[in-house]
């Protein structure tokens, strides 16, 4: 079951296949967190990487394929994978083509609207990070941490109008790859208006249809 989940920001797909990689027993594979791996242990592509994020700029195409068929090759992949936010580029999904043949690529969809709403209601504690939301998950006491106390921020890059201009950027970057796994027939677009806890079954149905069930045991 070798999957990629696509989706613009804010749309749930880090939390989907963290579920479905529980579900069905393969490993999600985030390209942020390897990344973030690489960058905390201090390897030479750890090096690299930082050498880019540090100056706000994107990782080249070459790093980011690199990285993913190392990580591809190991022993965890052979019964599948999900892959999250990995291709990027149109360059990356045809690289990717190389190194292995797909089952299905899901994008996720959800008006903009909805994905406002989801990420602008979002507040962190301004000392230990928790996470919050004024709708879905509100602190016991409007802007307070219920952990410590401290008081609860937006993030400048939750705010309305740059969620607005982060979709805008996804849908511009994002339109060339979509097209891409639609001309080859795997695309599936899955609808993730509802919450985590609705599409998570959702997902699980598309993949069934396609011959992918869950281990057994697993819910």
């Amino acid at each position: 079951m070798k999957l990629v989940f696509i989706g613009p920001p804010g749309v749930g797909k880090g939390t989907y296949a963290s579920a479905i990689s529980k579900i069905y027993g393969v490993p999600h594979i985030s390209t942020g967190d390897i990344f973030r791996e690489e960058i905390k242990k201090g390897t030479d592509l750890g090096k690299r990487i930082r050498s880019f994020v540090e100056k706000g700029e994107l990782v080249p195409d070459e790093i980011v394929i690199e990285t993913i068929r190392k990580r591809l090759s190991q022993d965890d992949c052979k019964k599948g994978f999900i892959l999250d936010g990995f291709p990027r580029t149109l360059e990356q999904a045809k690289a990717l083509d190389e190194i292995v043949v797909l089952d299905l690529v899901l994008e996720f969809v959800a008006p903009d609207d909805v994905i406002i709403k989801r990420i602008s209601g979002r507040r962190i504690c301004s000392k230990c990070g928790a996470i919050y939301h004024v709708v879905f998950n509100p602190p016991k006491v409007s802007g307070v941490c219920d952990k410590c106390g401290a008081p609860l921020i937006q993030r400048d890059d939750d705010k309305p109008e740059v969620v607005r201009h982060r979709l805008e950027i996804y849908k511009k970057r994002f339109a060339p790859i979509i097209d891409y796994y639609m001309k080859k027939g795997i695309l599936v677009k899955v609808d993730a208006r509802e919450l985590a806890d609705k599409v998570v079954p959702k997902i699980v149905e598309v993949l069934k249809k396609y011959g992918f069930y869950p281990e057994k045991g697993s819910s």
